[in-house]
Formats: structure tokens, sequence, C-alpha cells
């Protein structure tokens, strides 16, 4: 089982998407995963113009590059959150409006709905993205946050995600959420209770990123073992932890970047996630979509860091085995 190697355009979102997709034919990638914002992947255009998804196809294709998934994080992050003036920079003016937190919420669960009708549209079975979620902001408890509470958060969640999951289940398409910090569901417990929420919901599954997890002291391989069958998509980002006495896990209002900060995002291969474990276990969980980089690293060119992390992606895959090392040994 070879999995092709895939680039997120989202760190290449200020590039034209033709520009991006031949740098990223150059770097070696098998296909792109589109995001949906810049010129990558727009929604509206899928849904409207009966020849854009034919168009992007063909586009990629020059580059000799595939597309198995686009992601709509930004969005997909205003369903459920609290909403404020943060939101207003990562939204698209369709979606924020006049900024009514209610509106915003509704106008951001109709455009996921349509971001499941576009995936379709294009023909690729998987949408990345972020749910949001009303109780992130009670991560610590106190004043105190009772049960009821937190179970409020996931009621919210479900409501709000079941008829867009229904429509996702509707065309065909795969939900993965990625999970993560500030998300409904950010380690393998709140995973699972979200997983329950939506009433294991078919379309709903993870888009699995190591480097969230890692800093949090939680084992990547183990989370893909606890949810082999709704893996959906995989991203490959390394992250580094620099606990020095003085920083802690929590960034201490530092930006990305500061050498306070007691972790940071760093290119693939340079950090501290074991993606030989991580390799196996997707082989034991019979996942064999993309290994999709997501490259971060306020250290370094992005360049340099796509081509790298191509290159590592590649030489530590892990392939299953077809016959036990003890096999020959029997053989008459």
């Amino acid at each position: 089982m070879s999995r092709p190697v895939t680039l997120f355009t989202g760190q290449w979102a200020d590039l034209p998407i033709d520009e991006m997709a031949a740098k990223a034919s150059a770097f070696g990638y098998d296909g792109v995963e589109l995001a949906c914002w810049g010129d990558h992947f727009d929604v509206s255009a899928a849904l409207v113009d009966e020849g854009y998804c034919q168009r992007h196809r063909a586009m990629l294709a020059r580059h000799d590059l595939q597309c198995w998934a686009v992601s709509n994080h930004l969005v997909g992050q205003a369903v459920c959150d609290r909403i404020d003036q943060r939101h207003h920079h990562i939204l698209p003016d369709h979606i924020w409006g006049h900024g009514e937190p209610e509106g915003v919420r509704e106008r951001a669960s109709e455009e996921m709905k349509n971001t499941a009708r576009a995936a379709a549209a294009l023909g690729v079975p998987v949408v990345n993205g972020f749910t949001g979620s009303s109780i992130w902001p009670d991560l610590y408890f106190f004043p105190p946050v009772t049960a009821e509470q937190v179970k409020q958060g996931y009621d919210d969640f479900a409501n709000r995600w079941g008829p867009i999951l229904d429509v996702f289940k509707e065309v065909g398409i795969k939900f993965a959420l990625e999970v993560h910090p500030s998300e409904i569901a950010y380690d393998t417990v709140t995973a699972r209770t979200a997983l329950e929420a939506v009433g294991h919901h078919d379309a709903f599954g993870f888009n699995f990123d190591p480097s969230h997890l890692v800093w949090q002291g939680v084992d990547p391989a183990r989370f893909i073992d606890h949810f082999p069958d709704r893996i959906f998509h995989c991203h490959m980002k390394d992250v580094k932890t620099m606990l020095d006495g003085d920083s802690g896990i929590l960034g201490s209002h530092l930006p990305f970047g500061d050498p306070r900060r007691g972790w940071d995002f760093v290119s693939v291969g340079r950090g501290d996630v074991d993606f030989d474990g991580i390799m196996r276990a997707l082989n034991r969980g019979g996942y064999d979509g993309p290994l999709s980089v997501e490259w971060e690293d306020s250290g370094m060119h992005r360049d340099q860091g796509a081509i790298e992390s191509c290159q590592y992606i590649r030489a530590i895959e892990v392939r299953p085995p077809d016959r036990g090392f003890e096999d020959a040994y029997s053989e008459e």
C-alpha cells in the first residue's frame, strides 16, 4: 500500500491556484488538498458554474496532480463558536454579514452544507474542517462549570451539525473534523464524546493531525487505534515541545515563532512526532487515503519546508508486510 502524498494549500492561499499547483507539482507531490479560501476552491462557483469543477480538475491534471479532499476550516469554525470580532478576520463577507452571532452561525451552517455539495461536484470524497465549540472557552473549570453546561455544549454541536451531516450523507461525502484545540473534539476523550453526541453519524469522522495531540500529551498512534474506521483523512504535521521550566503548554499568550513558547509547529520530521508509529497505526487501521502535508514552521521558508516534508514522508512510509519475516524458515 503506497499512499499518495499531498499538500494542503491553505498556507499558500495568497497565491493563485494555478501558480500554487505548479509549485506543488515541482515540489514532488501527487496532489493537493484544496483550501476553500483565496481562489483555491470557491464553493459558490462550484455550485452555480457548471464548468468550474471541470476546469479545476483540468488545471490540476496539467500539473500532474490529483485531489482527494477540500478543506473549509474557517467557515466551519463559526458554526458552533461564540462569535466575536476575531471571526470577522477569518470569515468571508457573505458569512459575516453584520456580525450578529446567530446569523453568522446560521450562514456558516448553510455554507458547510454547500461545501458538501461542491465537493461532490468536484468528485472528492472528503471535506476537512473545524466545527467550532460553544464550550471551548470553559476549558479550565473556574468559575466552576457544571456537567450540565458541558452537556449543553455537546447538544449544541449535535443540533447544529446533525442537519449538516445529513446533507453530507445525502450527497455521499464524509466530513472529517480536525481534532484540534478550540474544537468540540480536541483529544481522545472529547473525540469519543463528539461521536456519541451525533449518534455515530455515518458522515462524521476525523482528519487526523498528530501535531495538535503531541503537545497535549496525547499519543497519536493510540488515537488512530481507538478510531480506525473514523480516520477519513490524515494531515502530516510536526510539533516540538520546548518546556524549559518557565514555559507551559498553554502558549503563554505568545504568538507562534516566539522562542519563549512551550511548544511550536515545525517542518515535518524536525519535531517530536513519531511518524513511524503513526504509519504503523495507519496500516493497522487499513487507512489508504492521502498523507497530506500541512506545513507550518515560523522559522523556515515555506518552499523549503514543502519540499523536505514531501521527501521525508515518502522516505519513512511503512509498507505493510505480505508475509511474516520468519515464514522463509518454515518453507520446504
